[in-house]
């Protein structure tokens, strides 16, 4: 009696993964095992079908699917802070490799056209209705299944974690057989805001024109506006959106790199808002002659960030010359003197000083002046026992200090 034939394995790994060599994607089995492999140890996740016949009218069910050996969702209040970080970090690096597994899986199944024989007009369609995803993550994982067809590198890093699927997908139309090594190292491990600005100092875009336009109160009212895309050669092609569409569009903020050292901002103003910078350029016309908004606008962040530092961080061109020592006001007062927060702005470089398990926080917005020793245990109000921390770090502190 011959042996039943053995299930191709797919490799997995939480440091790393092996799917371009893998012989699952060289030929056809019947099923095959997906197997998570940590250290020597290694857990059967599913034994997943072979896709169906264009003939089969139900999809097949996987087999022998584990979630996991020892977890439920009642036992998760139970775990130490240690494991249930552990736990965390093994979870998320699972999911990254499932969801690795599925974009190779679409790539395979869009070139093969199987989603025809499913009743479904386009892989979009077969990912909603059949997969049951939202539109937004059926969108992203087709972009980068595709992407992934072509360089499957991509493959490698969406797995490990260095690159997330938002970067593939905006990277993917500027990726060659020549550039997509270099465009995708040098977005290891970094924000969509960084990887736009990455893509305009790559292939920077024409500067967007001045307009300033009323917005209806009601979406109804609102004409079909008429948007001009750069085409890439300078040349503006054009597109009507439709009213509910134009309404939305003209109401969320935007701010994005058009080049590497351009930006376009389009945000919503009020009236009150729409008449300061009216009354602005008229002040600035004989600087300004054409009432560019974009002059104005940087103008006034200018005068802004001046004010704002200066109130912050006591941010002058001429500071006091004054001890770093305890402030006399130390004793009875939480006051921390100007030249007190400016020493420690300078040291702590503006960004978060908390150091965490994993490294010290990149916060460099809603900074706080931080007691190291609280000030309600005698702690002095000196260089050397205040840290700038962001405001999460420093209610955490607080807690750590007086309980919750």
């Amino acid at each position: 009696m011959r042996a039943p034939k053995q299930p191709k394995v797919l490799d997995t790994f939480y440091d790393g993964i092996r799917l371009r060599s893998s012989p699952v994607f060289q030929s056809r089995p019947s099923s095959y095992v997906v197997a998570l492999r940590h250290g020597s140890q290694e857990k059967q996740v599913a034994r997943v079908p072979r896709a169906r016949s264009r003939a089969s009218s139900q999809l097949l069910p996987c087999e022998n699917v584990v979630l996991s050996r020892d977890m439920t969702t009642n036992s998760i209040d139970k775990l130490s802070d240690g494991d249930l970080l552990d736990r965390t970090t093994r979870a998320a690096g699972a999911e990254r490799y499932e969801t690795t597994e599925l974009l190779a899986l679409l790539g395979e199944l869009d070139a093969r056209r199987l989603y025809l024989g499913e009743g479904c007009s386009s892989l979009f369609t077969y990912c909603t209705q059949v997969l049951h995803l939202s539109e937004h993550a059926a969108y992203h994982r087709i972009e980068v299944a595709r992407a992934a067809r072509r360089f499957p590198i991509i493959l490698d890093v969406v797995a490990d974690g260095s690159v997330t699927m938002t970067t593939v997908a905006i990277l993917r139309p500027h990726l060659t057989a020549e550039n997509h090594t270099a465009l995708l190292e040098a977005a290891r491990h970094k924000s969509k805001r960084q990887v736009e600005q990455q893509v305009a100092a790559f292939a920077p875009r024409p500067d967007a024109k001045p307009l300033i336009r009323r917005i209806p109160t009601e979406p109804e009212a609102l004409a079909p506006l008429v948007v001009a895309p750069s085409t890439g050669d300078g040349a503006t092609s054009s597109k009507v959106l439709d009213t509910a569409a134009a309404s939305a569009a003209a109401q969320r903020p935007i701010v994005s790199p058009l080049a590497s050292d351009r930006y376009l901002l389009r945000v919503t103003l009020s009236g009150s808002g729409h008449a300061r910078l009216r009354r602005a350029q008229e002040l600035m016309a004989h600087r300004v002659p054409n009432g560019d908004p974009a002059v104005v606008v940087e103008e006034a962040l200018r005068l802004l960030v001046a004010q704002l530092e200066r109130t912050k961080i006591a941010s002058v061109r001429r500071p006091r010359d004054q001890s770093s020592g305890p402030s006399p006001s130390s004793s009875g007062s939480r006051h921390i003197p100007a030249s007190i927060r400016r020493r420690v702005w300078r040291r702590d470089e503006g960004r978060c000083a908390f150091i965490g398990a994993r490294g010290r926080c990149t916060e460099t917005s809603r900074l706080e002046f931080h007691h190291v020793v609280p000030f309600a245990r005698g702690g002095p109000t000196s260089v050397e026992n205040i840290a700038l921390l962001c405001r999460a770090h420093n209610g955490y502190e607080s807690e750590l200090a007086f309980g919750a």
